[in-house]
């Protein structure tokens, strides 16, 4: 069964207050076996367009990544992403 990520490219607009994304989604992220492969760290846009900060989260599947972004707890959360930062997030299968 082919993995499924969560890929997201955020712009952090308030710093003070990102962090309670961070912890509920790092709830939801728990709750559905997921594992953080990146959060942030350095790197270099070599080509299109970039956002300050690249985060990478692993599950078992795609349904699982499916899942979880859909869940209620995560859809919570997601508010609070919006109103603190900027992104492009999708959810990805692996090979």
């Amino acid at each position: 069964m082919a993995k499924g990520y969560w890929i997201a490219h955020v712009d952090v607009t308030d710093t003070d207050n990102y962090p309670l994304y961070v912890a509920a989604s790092s709830k939801v992220i728990q709750k559905f076996g997921g594992r953080p492969i990146i959060r942030g760290g350095r790197f270099e846009a070599k080509e299109g367009s970039s956002r300050a900060r690249n985060v990478v989260v692993e599950f078992d599947s795609y349904e699982k990544a499916l899942a979880a972004y859909q869940s209620a707890d995560y859809q919570e959360a997601l508010k609070l992403r919006q109103q603190f930062g900027m992104s492009d997030f999708m959810v990805v299968e692996g090979a």
